[in-house]
């Protein structure tokens, strides 16, 4: 027995999410519910207790007397992933390695970093990894009308369509932690189903920059995505087949940009 498993452990939850097979187990029951609020979206009840990747949050209030009473502690397996006295920020980074463990573990999809937004019944996606300006741009988007998708992954399915991932907005004040908002707050629908790429937007905001964007031939486009690819090295030819089936027929351009607002309008006139 693994000594992590010697701590002992109240309650816990095995869950589906895109074909992913993820456990969360907890030292404290009272802790669940902020559990439930840090799953990815599509996260259901799994009916086997089997998982591909064990999550372990260990609370003060049930410590021993290995000094862990003052701290929360994250565990990813039998590694130690994050500790801290405050459990707020124990609880940020484990819906962080959430998401990125049902990005590992999905089956026949792959996860890009991205921004996404549906328009016209076709899926604009904005590669870029965080502080890239992704979410900034999403929310101008989604004020002039855009349907929200995500503001974290594109899911692509094996025909190269882009499912919803739509947890809360992200949004950045400064130095302090995101603030959730949900699409409703901004006056934005949300999708449900699948659509096909129609854009992908290669950018990243640099204060003062102006909006010049340059076309992208289809396996630029291709790179741009597959550099944002969680599952790029794992899953290399199947990444690219599904990215290729993506890019046919879509849209692509590069350019950095300034302010949010302006370039959500000139993308939005232009597609």
């Amino acid at each position: 027995m693994a000594r992590i498993d010697r701590l002992g452990w109240a309650d816990g939850l095995a869950l589906r999410a895109f074909g992913a097979r993820i456990g969360v187990r907890v030292s404290d029951p009272g802790m669940l519910a902020r559990v439930r609020e840090a799953l990815p979206p599509g996260a259901r009840p799994a009916a086997s207790p089997i998982v591909d990747s064990l999550f372990s949050l260990w609370t003060p209030g049930g410590a021993d007397r290995r000094g862990l009473r003052r701290y929360s502690v994250l565990y990813w397996g039998v590694s130690r992933v994050a500790r801290s006295q405050e459990v707020e920020a124990v609880l940020r980074a484990l819906e962080g390695y959430l998401q990125y463990g049902t990005a590992v573990g999905a089956r026949r999809r792959i996860f890009v970093h991205a921004g996404v937004v549906g328009w016209r019944g076709r899926a604009m996606v904005i590669p870029g990894r965080s502080a890239s300006g992704k979410t900034s741009l999403v929310v101008a988007l989604l004020r002039l009308g855009a349907t929200y998708y995500s503001d974290e992954f594109a899911v692509f399915d094996l025909r190269g369509r882009v499912h919803p991932y739509p947890r809360p907005l992200a949004i950045r004040q400064g130095a302090a932690a995101p603030r959730r908002c949900p699409a409703s707050e901004l006056g934005a629908a949300v999708g449900h189903t699948p659509l096909p790429l129609g854009w992908v937007v290669s950018t990243r905001y640099r204060a003062g920059a102006r909006w010049r964007p340059r076309p992208l031939t289809p396996g630029e486009a291709v790179m741009a995505l597959l550099q944002n690819t969680v599952q790029a090295r794992a899953r290399p030819e199947l990444s690219l087949s599904i990215l290729k089936a993506a890019a046919l027929g879509a849209e692509a351009f590069r350019s950095p940009r300034g302010e949010a607002a302006a370039v959500a309008a000139a993308l939005l006139a232009a597609s």
